[in-house]
Formats: C-alpha cells, sequence, structure tokens
C-alpha cells in the first residue's frame, strides 16, 4: 500500500502523510511535529526489520534471537551517532495524519523503494517511512570514511514502499551518466543516491603548489567525494559546515576569515 504523502513549506518543508486504517508508519526520534488523535504512538529500539516489538517463536531461543538483533541495531546506530530508538505511528479505526520534518531549513524528498535498487542517503537525512521499508547503517570503507569525514557513515533503505529524506538548503538531481560518467562534490553536498552509484573519496589535487592552494585557500579541504555510474544523485545547496560558519560568524565567534579550507579558526 503506497504511502499517501505531500511536502509541504518552502524554506524549512515538512512532510503531512495520510495513514490508511491500520496502515504504519515510522520515524526517527525527534523528526515527529503532530498526528491526529486516532494515530497510536509507540517507541522502540528496533528498526522494522528487526523484532524488537514483534514476538518471534521458538521460545527462549526466539527471545534470544530477538534481544541479540535488537542489541545489533542499537549498537550499529549509536557507533553511526544515529537516533537509538524509532517512533512507529498506527491508525486506528480509520484514517489517520501525521506529520514530520528535519532539522535544518531546506527541502524533503520522498523517494519509491520497488525493491530492485537500495537507496543511501547521508547520516541524518532520514526523516520517515513505511513499515515495508528497512533502515540500515552502511561504511564506506575506511580509506573512504577516512578522507571523507560525513561520507563514513551512510543510512541505507531497501525494501518497497515511500522513504523520507531531507536535507539543508536546495536540492538538485543529477544522474553522472549525463556528466561523462563521473562528477565530483564537495563531501558536505551529496544527500542520497541510488545503488549502483560507486561513491569515493579522492585528494583535491596533488601535493603540489596548486593542490595546497586548494586545500588551503579553496574552502574545500583535502577532499572530494566522487559520484560514479547510472543512477539518480541527490545534491544539496547548503553543507552543515558552511551553516555552522556563517552562524558563529554572525555570533562574532570563530569566523573562517577569507581563506577558508585549512585557515578556519574552528576549535572544534
Amino acid at each position: 500500500m503506497t504511502l499517501k504523502q505531500e511536502i509541504v513549506g518552502n524554506a524549512m518543508q515538512m512532510a503531512v502523510v495520510n495513514l490508511h486504517p491500520g496502515q504504519t508508519v515510522y520515524c526517527e526520534a525527534g523528526k515527529f511535529l503532530f498526528k491526529t488523535t486516532n494515530v497510536t504512538m509507540e517507541t522502540r529500539l528496533s528498526g522494522p526489520s528487526g523484532s524488537g516489538g514483534q514476538q518471534q517463536g521458538g521460545g527462549m531461543g526466539g527471545l534470544l534471537r530477538q534481544a541479540m538483533g535488537t542489541a545489533m541495531q542499537v549498537g550499529q546506530r549509536m557507533l553511526a551517532g544515529e537516533s537509538l530508538a524509532f517512533q512507529y505511528f498506527t491508525a486506528q479505526g480509520g484514517e489517520g495524519t501525521v506529520g514530520f520534518a528535519g532539522v535544518l531549513p531546506g527541502e524533503m524528498r520522498a523517494l519509491e523503494l520497488d525493491g530492485t535498487r537500495a537507496w543511501f542517503a547521508e547520516k541524518d537525512a532520514f526523516v520517515a517511512a513505511e513499515s515495508t521499508v528497512d533502515f540500515g547503517i552502511a561504511f564506506a570503507g575506511g580509506r573512504t570514511g577516512m578522507s571523507g569525514g560525513e561520507g563514513f557513515v551512510l543510512e541505507k533503505f531497501t525494501g518497497h514502499g515511500t522513504v523520507i529524506i531531507a536535507g539543508a538548503g536546495n536540492f538538485i538531481d543529477l544522474n553522472p551518466a549525463d556528466f561523462g560518467g563521473r562528477i565530483e562534490v564537495d563531501t558536505g553536498c551529496v544527500v542520497a543516491f541510488e545503488e549502483g552509484i560507486q561513491y569515493g573519496v579522492q585528494r583535491v589535487g596533488g601535493l603540489n603548489r596548486q593542490g595546497l592552494m586548494n586545500a588551503v585557500f579553496g574552502g574545500e579541504g583535502l577532499s572530494l567525494a566522487t559520484l560514479e555510474g547510472n543512477g539518480r544523485v541527490i545534491l544539496q545547496s547548503l553543507t552543515i559546515e558552511s551553516l555552522a560558519n556563517a552562524l558563529k560568524k554572525a555570533q562574532g565567534g570563530d569566523k573562517q576569515g577569507p581563506t577558508g579550507g585549512l585557515f578556519s579558526t574552528h576549535a572544534g
């Protein structure tokens, strides 16, 4: 059953979801806005693919497998810096309405999964999804993670149904195949991409004069994200780092100054 939803607003969008009787949608803790009174709310540690809120057969063995599965899910999300719990909303006795939003000023997007391709998203992009969509954590690999910062931890969505994500600023949809098969972007600009897109991180220039100029004065640091293949890629126009630097500058705190890059005075 397709999730009936509408994304409304401009600078700070929200998703209004209409649930059929018995239909369930879940969100990351902190993304819920409002609901009608006939929609029940339940907080669980497990994702929909786990069994933290559901009974399994097998007596003590089933309970042990359930507890271990939930512990592994929670441990993964804790390691990734994600919310430890999910909130589940189910319409009872008729249709119900629930509202969700992201945490930054920007756009939201509803992605439709048909079971053939997974979607990957940046950390904290997830807002809400149908209970038929599985939420997981993917790690981009040691070398990529050490270089890419934000790209190390990715959210992974599989299954069938609708998943709603959010980002900062405005979105643009691209396909690397339309640009010679590869695009290079600021690591903080990647919101989400389809399975089949190869994600990586590369150094900005070589260890020469121009490479050092790019890193020190260019504002991009030492790395760029690379996206290769044929599939959808969603980028955002505002990065969390640039938003944080603008707020600090406005408050008279840490200033990046005219050089940007490695000369930022941000102390951590």
